[in-house]
């Protein structure tokens, strides 16, 4: 069997065999196909699209390329979530802790920055000293003494999908849904878990921009893990503006100690929320969304979700208290970026916020890219606020003065005004299960 074939054969538009994929992923993962090849399968997959079969059968690979862990022995019910990624899109990190502080059992495998969206794993290491990278003996024992663990892949644990992840990003072959998929459920049903809520965005800041993209893909993702005795929802949300008003990775760790504490945005909020409780109904904790917001809202003003966030980060070599000081998020310049004239905010082209703040340093442009934490934006209006000529609109933090004049030409075009307010875009579209 030879690569080559491989990646005509899908050119060409042909179904692969289990046998070619399992090929090709075990071959990627030991480093025996070289990084152009898989670059060259990767885009046509992106074009040719794969079916049901080939997806299952890309996912089981990945999945098995590595280690799967064994989590029989913890007791309680292992319930995880997913996003497949957002401009401001910080929910994991309030959610985990406030579901783990309820009782469930949150071995959380993340990402890090994706094309032009951020990574979870990026947010978390703007920390000083956290840990994201967590041997699978210290994985297993964290969750059994806090319940929560938020880190990446190891070395033993999908190796296939942490070598495919990072290749996808500088090869632009991110938004397909065999791809997005077989990542995604690969990592999770390696975990051992018993369910998973899923996030799947859509709208001008999404990977799948078109609403029927997003819906297949949420389908395709539900169907997988129903194929493999797991219960698995999605909600369908919208991503036509950043969420929250914080982009930037230590900037929306800030935010997520806002939410632990009862404030924050009411977006983020509301999100974060929604998903924990699906997270509950999932894991059997209760049974409605009505009784699961109440134990939500309950450990947040008692104060229990915060205390929980804190052991995250100190069982994971977080310093605690570089969250809260001053130059946790301080850059050496800002800029305010002013309204020229009076309207109300009628869009957001998100996916260029993104591309703005990855620019500023946030992202990466290649694979060897080192993240800057504290760049980013602050967002002073949402979609509908009223704005004044000469009102904030976003204030760019930054340390490089050449980055930050490519940032700014991108976001002095990444929003538009009106005389009339518009229509409100409700923020939770669909659920699939």
């Amino acid at each position: 069997m030879r690569t080559v074939d491989i990646i005509k054969k899908k050119r060409d538009g042909k179904q692969l065999t289990r046998e070619e994929i399992y090929f090709f992923v075990n071959g990627y993962t030991r480093g025996e196909i070289p990084d152009y090849q898989a670059s060259a399968l990767l885009m046509a997959i992106y074009f040719q699209g794969m079916s049901p079969d080939e997806t299952a059968a890309l996912t089981d690979a990945m999945m098995r390329s590595g280690e799967v862990l064994d989590l029989s022995d913890i007791a309680g019910p292992k319930v995880d979530k997913h996003s497949t990624g957002g401009v401001g899109d910080k929910i994991s990190l309030p959610l985990a802790p406030i579901v783990a502080s309820l009782g469930v059992i949150v071995p959380m495998i993340s990402g890090r920055a994706l094309g032009h969206t951020g990574g979870t794993l990026d947010k978390l290491e703007s920390i000083k000293g956290f840990k994201t990278t967590v041997p699978l003996d210290k994985f297993r024992r964290q969750l059994l003494e806090i319940g929560v663990v938020m880190a990446g892949q190891t070395e033993n644990l999908c190796p296939a999908d942490r070598k495919m992840y990072a290749l996808r990003d500088v090869t632009a072959t991110v938004e397909s849904i065999p791809l997005i998929s077989a990542s995604i459920m690969s990592k999770k049903l390696a975990e051992d878990i018993d369910g998973l809520v899923l996030d799947v965005k859509t709208g001008n800041g999404a990977f799948m921009s078109s609403y029927e993209d997003a819906k297949k893909l949420a389908h395709t993702m539900v169907e997988i893990g129903k194929g493999l005795g797991k219960k698995v929802k999605a909600l369908i949300t919208s991503m036509d503006q950043p969420l929250g008003y914080k982009v930037g990775n230590a900037l929306e760790v800030e935010e997520t100690i806002e939410i632990l504490k009862g404030g924050g945005p009411d977006d983020v909020r509301q999100l974060t929320y929604r998903l924990a409780a699906e997270m509950l109904i999932i894991a059997a904790k209760t049974h409605t969304l009505e009784e699961a917001y109440e134990l939500i809202e309950g450990v947040v003003r008692s104060g229990k979700a915060l205390e929980k966030w804190h052991q995250l980060v100190q069982y994971q070599e977080g310093q605690i208290e570089h969250m809260y000081s001053e130059e946790f998020t301080k850059t050496k310049f800002t800029y305010s970026l002013k309204a020229e004239r009076e309207g109300f905010l009628k869009s957001f082209k998100t996916y260029d916020i993104g591309v703005a703040v990855s620019v500023l340093g946030a992202g990466r442009s290649t694979k060897e890219d080192t993240i800057d934490p504290k760049v980013g934006l602050v967002l002073y209006k949402k979609i509908g606020n009223r704005v004044n000529k000469g009102d904030t609109i976003m204030e760019i933090r930054y340390n490089d003065e050449e980055k930050f004049e490519k940032a700014l030409k991108i976001l002095k075009k990444s929003y538009e005004l009106d005389s009339v307010p518009p229509n409100e875009i409700p923020l939770i579209l669909e659920a699939v299960e």
